[in-house]
């Protein structure tokens, strides 16, 4: 255990962030303490600030899903592929913001060479929800065609690079012609400005009216009876957040006529076996990918801890591109 007994930690009061001192915590059996050098910022911290995604039960009530850092105590001999000293990034349940944060063994993954602590930092929650959703859940195959809605997100710039290095085709949309040009630039095969022209007709203009395969989105609501035109025969659609509202009216037609898959899912609530079976899957197909810098995770700025106000201000305008970070 560190000398000191209190650390900064950024806490949620009447919905807003500020900092605090907190116990550091003590890590039970499968856990181990990381000193945390950086934490990603991520979208469902910002609901959690305004209480409409509370932590799992038993989780910490400080927002924040993934941390990189030094391990620094195990809380069993039984953790045999850890160690003091260990550089790892972690998918963490909460308790990110924070200057030490517990994480389960299972969920550390080493910090690929070549990376910073930084950039570490922008790997488990985007990855692994990537990997999950994309590859797990809606199985896309090489030569199929993956819509990302949102592509300069954290999760979009994540999915462009998966994609693209597993051999599909990707075509997304984005708020402005920069943005645009930059998942172009990113490996995208197209770009969508969603404000300037109707993503429906441009999918059919850009697949002979064929449909893509899969498609991630995170807006729902209006946004899903518009994907189902979208869809090719044999499609999945993953639905991963409900930025517009979970509300929509379904035409169930095409849902059988085209055999379309309509599928979701949420990562933080799921238990650590599920997510360590993708944090193996990472670790043997995506690792090596970032040590090869062939991937490599898109960093907008960074923030100190304390200014993590500041981070969920930038987050909540959308004018970032990729991930937004704090370091400790």
């Amino acid at each position: 255990m560190p000398l000191a007994e209190q650390m900064i930690a950024i806490e949620i009061e009447n919905g807003v962030l500020k900092p605090a001192k907190r116990t550091i915590p003590t890590p039970s059996a499968n856990q181990v303490l990381i000193k945390v050098e950086a934490a990603g910022v991520n979208r469902p911290d910002v609901m959690q600030r305004k209480g409409l995604y509370p932590p799992p039960p038993g989780s910490s009530d400080i927002p924040g899903l993934e941390v990189t850092g030094t391990i620094i105590a195990l809380g069993s001999d039984n953790i045999s592929h850890l160690h003091p000293g260990d550089r790892v990034c972690a998918l963490v349940p909460g308790g990110g913001y924070a200057e030490y944060c517990l994480a389960s063994a299972a969920l550390c993954l080493p910090v690929p060479a070549g990376l910073s602590f930084t950039e570490a930092a922008a790997l488990p929650e985007t990855f692994f929800t990537v990997w999950s959703n994309v590859f797990d859940r809606a199985q896309l195959q090489p030569g199929e065609t993956l819509l990302v809605h949102g592509g300069t997100s954290g999760i979009g710039t994540t999915a462009i690079q998966l994609a693209k290095a597993f051999n599909a085709k990707v075509i997304v949309t984005a708020g402005s012609d920069a943005k645009c040009k930059f998942c172009l630039q990113l490996g995208a095969d197209a770009a969508i400005n969603y404000k300037e022209q109707d993503f429906v007709e441009q999918i059919k203009r850009l697949t002979d009216n064929k449909g893509v395969d899969v498609i991630l989105d995170m807006i729902g609501g209006d946004y899903f009876p518009r994907n189902l035109k979208c869809m090719s025969d044999d499609a999945r659609l993953v639905q991963i957040a409900i930025q517009s509202g979970p509300k929509t009216e379904i035409n169930l037609l095409p849902v059988m006529l085209k055999r379309l898959t309509i599928t979701g899912s949420t990562l933080r609530a799921r238990d650590d076996a599920f997510k360590a079976a993708i944090a193996g899957k990472l670790l043997e197909k995506v690792w090596p990918l970032l040590e090869s810098g062939k991937i490599k995770p898109v960093i907008h700025t960074t923030f100190a801890l304390t200014d993590a106000a500041k981070a969920h201000q930038l987050m909540e305008s959308s004018q970032h591109i990729g991930k937004i970070i704090l370091t400790v």
